[in-house]
């Protein structure tokens, strides 16, 4: 999204070790179903080099480790690796980077194969676009999370990691995926890493890695799975289409974690697209509420102040917008002040931006007397202005909070507890741009690809999680994009919707990882 920080992870050379079987943390049984033994990211005639560069002809490491979730513990293989995405020659054109979780249970027919098909398996990764998969992985979904104030906000180093209590997986299996240039995914050695970065490749690349991976791992049966979080909703939407259409691979659902659909609704600053604007205000209604800068009546009811926001922007406010310069003086004024209800903003500030508040306006107003200014991924979330006369805020307080505890958190975890060794740094946001979005004189839009494969496969549901103080994918633009796609009514039953009080990442927040957690496995059984 364009509020991304981009980072720059630089490490130094190290001294190989010898390969060594990595040692499993429980004495579980066979790790991994068809393989009696581990192995390890070395290949077996790999000469001592200057560096630990593994890619897609290493061998993944597998550990074994137990992990509590709702009172009943888990026993879980972790498979730690690179896989090849192919040409149709079966060239490698680039090693992916992967991290899976399969639960190891029992097998009471003896055909442990054969249980297996049938339990879930969800593939996951965050969006960006040039993000890693580490935010899904150690914030939310698996067994393993960093260690953040309850609240989310940042703690101070060093930082940390802890059992996840509230993991998926004891319903489905877990498949997190770096697309290439992230994590430690790279292209091969003649390929051009460009040639990834648009829409139609990143489907190409992404797809051919989960078709891959099913079919190495004999999960052809199983039910399948897609979780993205922001531009991975826009990957996700694709990829339902993609993988039935170019695989024959239906899924069974979506997970989709405060995302975009349609980048009219986010693209406010393009001149002329007033969408966003009425969109955006509920979102700044939930903000101002938790900073109490509502008025009583709307600070004393949440629910009571929400409605309120979308009756406005669905009504007058959209009304008001679409007159342009043609509102009356007396329609302009009772537009602004209810803006000023609704926002916790000054009059000032609503006349100054002639009614249309971007997020870094507001951002950077509502706490503007007391020096703070807000997150853009989590409203909730403050910091400290640098620069009090700018217009814009100079960075992202939330996104701030969670870099360094999860860049700390990943660097360690896989080395230390996976045994996984590249000496590459790990690509936690990359540089990606210029991306091709593949929309000529329009905007990016995933909704017609997303229709059309729930009409052909009826049975495709979708769980969409929003959290109210997301100022960069807001929960209403989530909500219009779906409402306005081209489905047939008979299948909008197959879309769940939930909401969690906090923002982009709501799971950094302790109550709505626990909510989460229990919307998610409801959804999945």
């Amino acid at each position: 999204m364009r509020t991304t920080i981009w980072i720059s992870l630089i490490t130094l050379a190290l001294a190989s070790r010898a390969a060594e079987a990595p040692k499993t943390n429980s004495s579980a049984g066979s790790p991994h179903p068809g393989e009696a033994t581990a192995g390890t990211n070395a290949p077996p005639a790999a000469k001592s080099e200057a560096a630990t560069i593994p890619d897609a002809t290493h061998k993944p490491v597998l550990t074994t480790n137990t992990v509590t979730v709702a009172g009943h513990p888990i026993t879980y293989v972790a498979e730690t690796g690179m896989l090849p995405l192919l040409t149709a020659t079966g060239t490698v054109r680039a090693s992916v980077f992967y991290v899976a979780y399969t639960r190891q249970e029992k097998s009471e027919s003896g055909n442990q194969k054969s249980e297996m098909a049938r339990r879930p398996v969800t593939f996951c990764f965050n969006g960006g676009p040039g993000s890693s998969s580490v935010w899904l992985h150690l914030g939310a979904l698996g067994p393993r999370r960093v260690k953040m104030n309850p609240d989310g906000t940042l703690p101070p180093p060093p930082f940390g990691l802890v059992d996840n209590a509230y993991s998926i997986l004891d319903s489905s299996d877990l498949v997190f995926i770096d697309p290439v240039a992230t994590g430690f995914s790279r292209p091969a050695k003649d390929e051009k890493v460009n040639e990834f970065f648009g829409n139609a490749a990143d489907l190409d690349s992404v797809g051919e890695f989960i078709r891959l991976w099913t079919t190495r791992h004999e999960r052809w049966l199983s039910p399948k799975y897609l979780c993205g979080e922001s531009y991975g909703m826009f990957r996700a939407a694709g990829l339902a289409e993609y993988l039935s259409s170019r695989y024959g691979m239906y899924l069974n659902g979506l997970i989709l974690v405060s995302g975009v659909l349609d980048f009219t609704t986010i693209f406010y600053d393009n001149p002329g697209n007033d969408v966003p604007y009425p969109l955006y205000l509920p979102s700044y209604t939930a903000a101002a509420h938790f900073h109490h800068k509502l008025p009583p009546d709307l600070q004393s009811d949440l629910p009571k102040a929400l409605a309120e926001a979308r009756a406005f922007a669905k009504g007058e406010y959209t009304s008001a917008l679409q007159q342009g310069d043609a509102l009356s003086a007396d329609e302009h004024k009772k537009i602004a002040a209810e803006l000023v209800r609704l926002t916790g903003l000054k009059p000032s500030v609503i006349e100054d931006n002639h009614l249309r508040i971007g997020e870094g306006v507001f951002r950077k107003q509502l706490l503007h007397d007391e020096g703070l200014i807000l997150g853009a991924y989590d409203a909730r979330i403050t910091g400290r202005d640098d620069d009090p006369a700018s217009p814009y805020p100079d960075f992202d307080p939330s996104d701030a909070a969670v870099l360094g505890p999860f860049s700390a958190a990943m660097n360690s975890y896989v080395r230390s507890e996976l045994k996984f060794e590249d000496d590459l740094p790990y690509e936690l946001l990359a540089g990606v741009q210029p991306w091709n979005y593949g929309a000529r004189n329009s905007y990016p839009y995933a909704g017609n690809q997303l229709a059309s494969i729930m009409n052909q496969n009826p049975y495709m549901k979708i769980l969409l999680l929003d959290g109210r103080c997301d100022l960069v994918c807001p929960v209403d633009t989530v909500h219009y994009a779906f409402d306005h796609m081209p489905l047939d009514p008979a299948y909008r039953t197959n879309l769940t919707y939930a909401e969690f009080d906090a923002g982009h990442m709501m799971y950094i927040n302790l109550p709505d990882l626990k909510k989460m957690h229990t919307v998610i496995e409801d959804f999945l059984e």
